[in-house]
């Protein structure tokens, strides 16, 4: 489960009636950023990282990543080996993400590391492929929010499009790396990002 979940129902009163700030949100134990991002650490038997909830309201979410050797992981069942961990994004329409949300999602499949659009529009899950990338890179990922659209970029150049339930300015609480479907992280994975302006 998520950590903030217990946060959940202050969470859906700031977002309906904008009764709080991002510092009755923040927790303390926010990773720190360095000149690299901030390392992201799934621990081995987790499913996420620790992390604050953070509100946002903003059209565009752009992100750089890097993967090193811990995003090659073998599934204990077979059939869970094609299902997508998530990696960065944002609910979206002052709802719960299992709802209405668009994120970046990852998996280590068919011995390739491949980024995914992941997105709920209504409670519908979609999920596209985007491309496959190297590890120890740094990849620019962009999610745009547009009226009835999300639109995924990897590079400025691999755009995939999924619906979107809301017009306007997005608006909800960030998305961290989460290891799952079914399992948990086989070991430790290190996830490294930089958000950008």
């Amino acid at each position: 489960m998520y950590p903030f979940i217990k946060k959940l129902p202050f969470l859906a009163l700031c977002l309906a009636f904008s009764a709080c700030s991002l510092e009755d949100l923040i927790s303390s134990d926010e990773p720190a950023a360095g000149e690299e991002g901030v390392n992201y650490v799934i621990e081995s038997g987790d499913h996420e990282t620790t992390n604050p909830l953070r509100t946002l309201k903003q059209s565009k979410l752009v992100f750089e990543v890097k993967f090193d050797s811990t995003a090659i992981y073998k599934t204990k069942n077979p059939t869970n080996q094609a299902d997508i961990n998530k990696l960065y994004g944002m609910s979206d329409c002052g709802s719960f993400h299992h709802t209405n949300s668009a994120r970046f999602g990852w998996r280590w499949y068919k011995d390739r590391l491949e980024l995914m659009a992941y997105s709920y529009a209504d409670g519908k899950n979609t999920s596209t492929f985007i491309t496959a990338i190297d590890l120890n890179k740094w990849y620019s990922c962009e999610l745009s929010l547009s009226d009835s659209k999300y639109t995924f970029k990897v590079d400025g150049k691999k755009a995939v499009e999924h619906s979107r339930s809301c017009t306007g300015e997005g608006n909800g609480y960030q998305l961290y790396p989460y290891f799952g479907g079914d399992e948990t992280a086989p070991h430790k994975i290190n996830i490294k990002i930089k958000e950008k302006k």
